[in-house]
């Protein structure tokens, strides 16, 4: 089987020939660009330069060596964009070591640290010296002075306005029309199922402008608000849809849209939150997504939300992510029992809280290969450890636990 073959086989719901891997298919499938150097090192690979695709959690590009080394499935949409060096300034990772960060998304050295500013100059993101990713520094709607129009908040928020490639290449009419043509030349070129990031966040959007107490609050107590909101929201969402599918719809396997619903210890709302809020508008945009293109929807969601996921499911959820077995009610058999004939687990596959920073290789591999065990019957998976690969985590544990995979 072919990769695209062996992923779509998944969402089919029968077995492949091998279990299909996802390693930096997506902004949360990743490697932390100073674990990806050592990587790179501890492999024997040649040198080259290291690129920050994700300038917000410091992800790096993962070369189509390390790609082909651990015979990984899929691609992101994004790597067939900014291919050129000019596409490209140098930087220094927070471990010291040089890089190269998106000329688009180039931070500033200021307040001990590095920060990005949005286009007013307003500081918006911060990294200060020892952190190793940046952490957002302004809500917008939680300041009386801040932006009026959600367009314009937009912009002043972090996780909205900080772009991994292709960033502004694809922004405009030209840009779209770039954006296909890139789209079609990726696909033309890989066998690799290809994942295209959406976004289209709800809830997270609502937290990223309003900030987390506050946007709690407006949906508990002022209800009509929250929907007035929303529904401002994924209008935003549903004509960047049109616009997005309109140019890569043909040219992409899946559409990864964006919600992290859950905490370590439950669902960060109620399933009757859920329902009202954000279940018809999720459906709403997942079917327009699947009117627009032939295309699977599937939602990164961390946290514990088992009781969600009924309704994830009616509103038309093909693939949850990444699927975080160490939360409250994630309990591998339970879910694939539960649920594995509906969706499909496109994660679980190694915890990455406890195991893959703590635990011996052979450990690793051994937890791996139960994973694999629980999840591959009768399809419905794609192996992804828990989340991103963070930047302490030993090289030799990264090989370990894909390597166990095959």
């Amino acid at each position: 089987m072919t990769s695209r073959e062996r992923v779509l086989a998944a969402f089919a719901h029968q077995e492949s020939d091998q279990v299909p891997i996802d390693l930096s298919g997506h902004r949360s499938s990743g490697i932390a660009a100073i674990s990806y150097a050592k990587l790179r090192k501890h492999l024997g690979l040649p040198s080259k330069p290291i690129r920050v695709y994700d300038p917000i959690q410091q992800l790096a590009i993962v070369d189509e060596d390390v790609l082909d080394r651990f015979a990984v499935d899929t691609i992101e949409l994004g790597r067939g964009f900014a291919l050129e060096d000019e596409a490209w300034a140098d930087w220094v990772l927070p471990d010291g070591s040089p890089c190269q960060m998106p000329v688009w998304a180039l931070p500033e050295r200021a307040e001990g640290g590095w920060i990005y500013r949005s286009k007013t100059g307003r500081v918006i993101a911060r990294m200060p010296d020892g952190a190793l990713y940046f952490e957002q520094a302004y809500f917008p709607f939680a300041d009386m002075a801040g932006p009026k129009s959600l367009e314009a908040a937009m912009q002043e928020s972090m996780w909205h306005s900080i772009a991994s490639p292709p960033g502004p290449l694809a922004d405009g009419m030209e840009g779209l029309k770039r954006f296909g043509e890139g789209a079609k030349r990726l696909c033309a070129e890989t066998d690799r199922a290809i994942l295209a990031l959406f976004g289209g966040n709800l809830l997270e959007s609502g937290q990223f402008l309003y900030r987390n107490d506050n946007f709690f609050m407006l949906l508990a107590g002022e209800p009509k608000k929250a929907h007035d909101f929303l529904d401002r929201l994924v209008e935003i969402h549903l004509a960047n849809l049109e616009k997005f599918l309109g140019a890569v719809g043909p040219y992409i396997d899946i559409i990864l849209f964006g919600d992290d619903l859950g905490m370590q210890s439950g669902p960060q709302i109620s399933p009757a939150m859920y329902q009202e809020f954000f279940k018809p508008r999720h459906s709403l945009m997942w079917k327009r997504a699947k009117e627009l293109a032939d295309v699977k929807v599937m939602l990164h969601c961390c946290g514990g939300v088992r009781q969600l996921l009924p309704d994830l499911i009616d509103a038309g959820l093909d693939a949850i992510n990444p699927v975080q077995i160490t939360c409250t009610g994630m309990d591998s058999r339970e879910l694939k029992r539960e649920y594995g004939k509906d969706l499909v687990f496109w994660g679980g596959g190694c915890n990455t809280q406890e195991v893959l920073p703590k635990a011996a290789p052979e450990a690793i591999r051994r937890h791996v290969k139960k994973q694999i065990e629980i999840f591959r019957p009768g399809g419905g998976f794609v192996f992804q450890q828990v989340h991103n690969i963070l930047a302490d985590i030993p090289p030799e544990n990264v090989v370990a636990m894909l390597d166990a995979v095959r």
